[in-house]
């Protein structure tokens, strides 16, 4: 059954979740890219190349072992996830703007994600010479991302009905499944959960913590509006785990790698949920305090 839910049916899940991203998406989405270049490129930016070289300096600063190092690595380069945009919604930041960039996130992350596993493989594993990533993995990722994502937006686009018929169900769907690849993960390593959370949690918390703080403060020192950067640091913060943990399951075949991901999963909701409620309160004051000036 291990074999079958590896090969099969965690690819399959994925591929699923990512269609759903894709019923969202119109390529007017895409043509946003020419209306906000600045703040997409600074999100890309930060998420692409900031946040991968944290990950490796948190991995060599508190000295993980390799093979967490490589999970972490992994939960850096999974772009943004799609719950990202119902916590946009929820704290009332740019939803537009947060489904472009999680769709823009998501194709480039196809040619960036398998460089840099081999990277972090070569690397942390020490080995003198490129570890192989053959072409059917790399593939393997494809077929699980970009391509799902392209047939989500084809029914999108040819057939809008069936779309918004479709929208509610692999919204459950998808929320199921990532719960079900997240426990599953748990489940695989239940025997040492206890020993890899105090191993690996402070490196996790720390990594969401940057992710954060990056996503809501880089958009601000660039004079980008407050909704804006609320928006950046839920897409930087909301990683796609489901992602890494299916790569790390069905492609690199490791369980314990599936675990940084599994850990940062509870982290992310909890630090994006107290970011967006301490905005909501502060501009709440804000809001009543001008009121009062105002009387």
């Amino acid at each position: 059954m291990d074999s079958e839910l590896f090969t099969v049916f965690l690819p399959l899940t994925l591929a699923l979740m990512m269609m759903g991203l894709g019923l969202h998406l119109r390529p007017a989405d895409f043509y946003r890219l020419t209306l906000h270049p600045k703040v997409i490129f600074i999100a890309l930016f930060s998420q692409l190349v900031l946040l991968v070289g944290i990950a490796f300096l948190i991995c060599q600063f508190l000295n993980l072992a390799p093979i967490f190092a490589i999970g972490l690595m992994l939960v850096a380069a999974s772009p943004g996830g799609p719950t990202s945009n119902l916590l946009t919604y929820l704290f009332k930041g740019d939803v537009a703007l947060n489904i472009t960039l999680t769709a823009t996130n998501s194709i480039i992350s196809t040619l960036t994600l398998p460089f840099i596993i081999n990277f972090s493989l070569m690397y942390f594993l020490q080995t003198s010479q490129p570890v192989d990533m053959p072409a059917m993995k790399m593939m393997k990722v494809f077929f699980i991302t970009l391509l799902p994502v392209s047939m989500g937006m084809f029914l999108r686009y040819y057939f809008p009905k069936l779309a918004d018929k479709l929208n509610r169900p692999m919204r459950i769907l998808s929320a199921s499944c990532l719960l079900f690849i997240f426990f599953l993960a748990l489940y695989l390593e239940r025997h040492n959960f206890v020993e890899y959370v105090f191993e690996i949690g402070p490196a996790v918390a720390l990594f969401c913590f940057c992710s954060m703080f990056i996503g809501f403060f880089v958009p601000h020192l660039a004079n980008i509006p407050e909704k804006q950067a609320l928006t950046c640091s839920f897409e930087i913060t909301i990683h796609n785990t489901a992602l890494a943990i299916t790569v790390a399951l069905s492609v690199l075949g490791n369980t314990a790698m599936a675990i940084p991901a599994g850990i940062y999963s509870i982290f992310m909701f909890v630090f994006a949920a107290l970011l967006g409620l301490l905005i909501s309160r502060r501009n709440d004051s804000l809001f009543l305090k001008k009121e009062t000036a105002a009387e």
